[in-house]
């Protein structure tokens, strides 16, 4: 059957078969279906979604496209943690280290920037000499002797999903649930993961704008997991703010050294924990998931998980100095302060305009071709629910280059809600989804 009849199926709302699934997929991958037909696939699926069996069948042909990593020999319970993507999201590199000191094995499969959403991997770029592009066989040893690696995309892991998972971000297709589902499950589970723990976004920072999405897409992917018998626990997380202060990838990574410090901001610390817990417990390291937060908090109090970051950073090739000595990260030129035009208190922050912000100046990607500038960012001064006076700094703009700071400046301003009272409390952790 042609590409174009199953395009022309899919954008009519008909279910395609496992095997018309397997020829899309295998076909963009060995090059022999062309970007612009997988788009228009993408843009139907986003426009009708797609049935479990089609996600089913999407997630093993991405596994399929490449090697299983079999990480059997390493002994432990192998658990990694995703995140859909949100604004000032640097969870990973907070969670994963507190994890692995508390003896858990995390190999961690990490994706980079899609739209005004940060990636993991860009932020540890930011490190100078950190190599993301480890082999198979680094990710191993590492695993052995340090129980933490962080790769990225490789030839051998669903080299389907990078090639997809690129796309998706230059045709305004990101936020389709199938699409995002089949992406994170095909990669973990192409690596001989006993575990997941699942972040999912919902708010005005997360491509799921509404709870009832990021359920659904929280379901899906624990259905996946089930299926292919793995244990998965999902936990829905507010991004209506960005969370903690810093917004970039720099700026995140010393952000992550103050948090694993025990000095980070209460909402980054809080969910960073909650997510470590869940790992600790699902890798069988505590007996219930009270006595794995405690382990959690315990791990940022003695600094074990911190001296753990460090260690991977060294491991990895990067230079662990710059957890102490932020001067040895790349630094912005200029800085832009954000005032309060009136007093009153921080009714919202719109966490998707303030990452636009931060992308506008480079920290993120409009095309799949775009570089990053692991300098720039956005640190906010204020959160929703605090008293500020006229005048006061809202958050700062880091730049490194002039061209788009207005246009930016002009967003986050936007972005920022002011009202006579405050707002009532939002929950963090709206929902566990297991």
């Amino acid at each position: 059957m042609r590409t174009v009849d199953l395009i022309q199926r899919k954008r009519d709302g008909e279910e395609l078969s496992v095997e018309e699934i397997a020829l899309l997929v295998n076909g963009y991958t060995d090059g022999s279906i062309p970007d612009y037909q997988v788009a228009a696939f993408l843009m139907a699926v986003y426009n009708n979604g797609m049935t479990d069996r089609e996600v089913s069948a999407m997630t093993d042909a991405m596994i399929a496209s490449g090697e299983s990593v079999d990480l059997s020999e390493i002994p432990g319970l192998k658990v990694d943690k995703h995140s859909t993507g949100g604004v000032g999201d640097k969870t990973s590199l907070i969670a994963a280290p507190i994890a692995a000191a508390a003896g858990v094995v995390v190999p961690m499969i990490s994706g980079r920037a899609l739209g005004h959403t940060g990636g993991t991997l860009d932020k540890l770029e930011a490190i100078p000499g950190f190599r993301t592009n480890l082999t198979i066989e680094e990710f191993r040893a590492q695993l052995a002797t340090h129980k933490l690696a962080f790769i990225g995309q490789t030839d051998e892991v669903a080299p389907a999903d990078g090639k997809f998972y690129a796309l998706r971000d230059a045709t305004a297709t990101v936020e389709s649930i199938p699409l995002i589902a089949s992406s994170i499950m095909s990669k973990k589970m192409a690596v001989g993961l006993d575990a997941i723990v699942l972040d999912v976004k919902v708010g005005s920072g997360a491509f799921m704008k509404r709870q009832v999405e990021a359920r659904k897409l929280a379901q899906m992917m624990v259905g996946i997991g089930r299926r292919l018998d793995r244990r998965v626990q999902a936990l829905i997380t507010d991004m209506n703010q960005p969370l903690g202060y810093a917004v970039g990838n720099a700026l995140e990574v010393m952000e992550v050294s103050q948090t694993l410090q025990n000095a980070g901001p209460t909402d980054l610390t809080r969910i960073s924990v909650e997510l470590a817990a869940r790992m600790i417990f699902l890798g069988k390291m505590a007996a219930s998931l009270d006595d794995a937060r405690k382990l959690a908090e315990q791990k940022i109090v003695d600094g074990s998980g911190y001296r753990k970051l460090k260690e991977v950073i060294q491991a990895q090739g990067g230079n662990p100095q710059v957890l102490d000595r932020f001067e040895l990260l790349p630094n912005a030129t200029g800085v832009r302060e954000i005032t309060a035009p009136r007093g009153g208190y921080v009714s919202a922050i719109d966490a998707e305009e303030v990452g636009r912000a931060a992308m506008m100046m480079g920290a993120g990607r409009t095309t799949k071709e775009d570089g990053i500038d692991p300098a720039v960012g956005i640190i906010l001064e204020v959160k929703v629910g605090q008293r500020v006076d006229a005048g006061s700094i809202l958050c700062r703009l880091y730049y490194t280059s002039e061209e788009h700071v207005e246009e930016a400046a002009e967003t986050v301003e936007d972005a920022f809600r002011m009202a006579a009272t405050p707002p009532d409390p939002r929950e963090l952790i709206l929902e566990v989804v297991s």
